[in-house]
């Protein structure tokens, strides 16, 4: 149904709309369970919320609950927040002018009357927030659709590609990359793509013999499905799918959460190994996207179906709360490592201090912004 409203929104001249309106529901989902976090745990705390608002801005529609927070969708939907009473802006920044006003029970009501801990514990509950949601998402994808499997069997080998200097052959079965058990083609493609330039040591199985090779794959440009350009590691195979080495597999509740999890996991590892070969200059930053980006995907998963829809925001939340986590204050791992500072030495840093960090902080903040929108712009001047 959402592809056909896509389709028919296209067709009246309205295709700004493929991009919004998917980009909209995966940025909602995601900042929503975000905040969640950060509200969950600080009313486990006792703190006073004054508001949970997704987006900035003017508010377009709200209510109360009975606690008083004011549950609102603002008119930028760029982010979120969570307020707490005592707090002088969105940004939970408490007015300390206020708070020396408050009498002692009023005050534990407030976001820097509690301890370190609890501080830290609502802090780190928006992120972890985050990677919940994507593991319930996989779990979900793999629970009700299966795992489809499409046996590691080598149909081809291309002239002149790794796979051949490596002395691979067709019919050859993969059976572990680095001593890593590989069940499915697709589970080579994930070693093999984060692996451009490494030596890989194959095990295979060749007309009931196994033999071991060291193969090494080249970074190569590949188009996706919607025509997008990636960089990738390949090694110049490809796939067997005759029908008994292609099959999906249904997956039991339990081993679809393992699954969840395992595959949040290998998307903080792939996003970790990829920002330390552009730290150490092994790779180029230009695959970093912004808001344009995740609105252009977004409305081209989107005619791919629900489904696929709901796998990159899962994607999505694991990367924003992964991005949450760095140590660059304005994030939440920067408010980490200020109350980490303050419980090795007793007491908060000043508010000279914190403000400096935090002017810095919206400074980097900012130039990531202004670099992955210009990335976004030459991405799509270039497709």
């Amino acid at each position: 149904m959402g592809s056909n409203f896509l389709a028919a929104a296209n067709d009246l001249g309205l295709g700004f709309l493929g991009y919004l309106i998917p980009f909209l529901f995966v940025l909602t989902i995601v900042v929503f369970f975000h905040e969640l976090g950060h509200y969950l745990i600080a009313k486990l705390n006792g703190i006073k919320v004054v508001a949970f608002s997704i987006g900035f801005g003017p508010e377009i529609v709200g209510f109360n609950d009975r606690s008083g927070t004011r549950w609102k969708l603002a008119a930028i939907p760029l982010g979120g927040y969570v307020k707490f009473y005592g707090d002088e802006n969105e940004a939970s920044v408490p007015s300390q002018e206020s708070l020396s006003r408050m009498p002692e029970a009023e005050r534990k009501l407030t976001f820097p009357g509690q301890s370190v801990a609890a501080r830290a514990a609502v802090v780190v509950a928006g992120p972890l927030a985050n990677f919940v949601l994507a593991i319930v998402i996989f779990s979900a994808i793999f629970m009700f659709h299966g795992k489809q499997i499409t046996t590691p069997r080598v149909d081809g080998v291309m002239p002149g590609s790794a796979a051949q200097a490596a002395g691979l052959q067709p019919g050859d079965l993969v059976l572990s990359i680095d001593g890593t058990p590989i069940d499915s083609f697709a589970d080579m493609q994930r070693i093999v793509g984060t692996s451009a330039g490494e030596t890989l040591r194959l095990e295979i199985e060749r007309k009931g013999q196994v033999v071991t090779t060291d193969i090494v794959p080249a970074l190569k440009e590949i188009k996706d499905a919607f025509g997008n350009v990636h960089r990738a590691g390949v090694v110049g195979i490809t796939r067997s799918v005759t029908p008994e080495d292609t099959r999906v597999e249904p997956v039991a509740p339990l081993a679809a959460v393992r699954m969840g999890a395992e595959q949040t996991w290998f998307i903080i590892e792939q996003t970790l190994g990829y920002i330390g070969k552009i730290v150490v200059g092994r790779e180029s930053a230009d695959q970093l996207g912004g808001p344009i980006r995740i609105a252009q995907v977004s409305g081209q998963v989107a005619t791919a179906g629900m489904v696929a829809l709901l796998h990159l925001a899962a994607v999505l939340s694991v990367s924003i709360g992964l991005l949450n986590l760095f140590p660059v204050p304005l994030l939440d791992g920067g408010h980490l490592m200020f109350y980490a500072i303050e419980a090795v030495r007793g007491r908060p840093l000043s508010e000279r201090a914190q403000e400096v960090g935090f002017r810095i902080g919206f400074a980097l903040v900012v130039m990531l912004m202004i670099f992955a929108t210009f990335n976004d712009i030459l991405h799509l001047a270039t497709s």
